[in-house]
């Protein structure tokens, strides 16, 4: 099977169903191994899109998931953007603690992201939707 080209990539995935994060994860691998990534940081990558599309699933019940490559002309990498329009975080500062969860999981989602990328913020807003951007910088 041939990998396609970056711009062969639709780097916009709608998260509706479990086959939704099947694909942005794959297609987040072919962006980072284009990018130069090692494998061992495409996995932590896709393991993250893994983390953020389960979050939209499970709390807003549908979003999106935007890949981008980011240059800022010392470095590149690639920047995942988590978009949901659901209730919202109401508590950050607790959503970031290992082990907490409001849906009985084990709570390894954001803490989890921001441990596996470089660089993490989120932007919620009650009833509003919530917007968790994460970037992997090539080393």
């Amino acid at each position: 099977m041939s990998v396609p080209f970056l711009d062969d990539v639709d780097s916009d995935v709608n998260i509706r169903t479990d086959g939704d994060i099947v694909t942005a994860r794959r297609r987040g691998r072919v962006l980072a191994e284009q990018s130069g990534f090692s494998s061992t940081e495409q996995v932590l990558i896709t393991t993250a899109i893994s983390e953020l599309a389960r979050n939209i699933l499970l709390y807003a019940r549908g979003g999106m998931i935007v890949l981008r490559r980011v240059d800022n002309h010392e470095r590149s990498g690639i920047m995942v953007v988590a978009k949901d329009h659901g209730p919202g975080i109401q508590d950050v500062e607790k959503a970031m603690q290992p082990g907490y969860s409001t849906s009985s999981s084990l709570g390894l989602g954001l803490p989890g992201v921001k441990r596996l990328m470089d660089e993490m913020s989120i932007e919620t807003r009650a009833g509003q939707g919530t917007t968790v951007t994460a970037t992997k910088w090539r080393r």
